[in-house]
């Protein structure tokens, strides 16, 4: 499997020059085995490239930008695809590749391979937690209302006796004023 990058040598647009760039220096940088196409200097390349280009991808002109990529004859996708891929770390699958050993990617579908039967575990061991769950907050709600009942109650206590000090005290100065 060969990844093909279809770009233009000599385009005269800067953004494409950069899009090119990233690509071409992401599969370097990561070994990943590629050709260059080049749709500039090749009409073959070019016309092999705008055929294979799915129609949904196409933009509204009907002629596809560099850079392309594809998996021999596979269509992987455009710049903007391949970018969302990268930053989703799935640039493997993208390019249809397996992941090498010990990459994100590979912990990923890791992840997924396991068995049904250990997803439907884990699923009723989860419903379980939440039952527990539910059941522990009712129960700490419960405690809760309580503590408040009993530190209200305590409150209403303290307000009263201080009306009753406030109350004692109106009187004695009352009773000071009389005399």
């Amino acid at each position: 499997m060969v990844i093909k990058v279809f770009v233009a040598t000599s385009s005269g647009s800067t953004a494409i020059k950069k899009k090119q760039q990233e690509v071409v220096g992401f599969l370097e940088a990561n070994k990943i085995d590629f050709q260059q196409m080049d749709i500039a200097g090749d009409e073959d390349n070019r016309k092999w490239m705008r055929e294979n280009v799915p129609g949904e991808k196409k933009p509204q002109n009907g002629i596809p930008l560099p850079p392309q990529i594809f998996n021999e004859e596979r269509y992987c996708g455009d710049f903007e695809s391949f970018f969302s891929a990268k930053e989703e770390n799935i640039i493997y699958s993208f390019l249809g590749l397996a992941p090498p050993p010990g990459t994100k990617e590979t912990e990923k579908s890791d992840a997924t391979d396991g068995t049904e039967a250990q997803t439907e575990d884990k699923a009723d061991e989860g419903a379980h937690d939440e039952v527990q769950s539910a059941q522990s907050e009712s129960e700490d709600q419960q405690e809760s209302k309580e503590e408040h009942a009993t530190t209200g109650e305590e409150e209403e206590k303290q307000e009263e006796g201080e009306e009753k000090e406030d109350g004692e005290e109106k009187d004695k100065v009352e009773e000071q004023e009389e005399s």
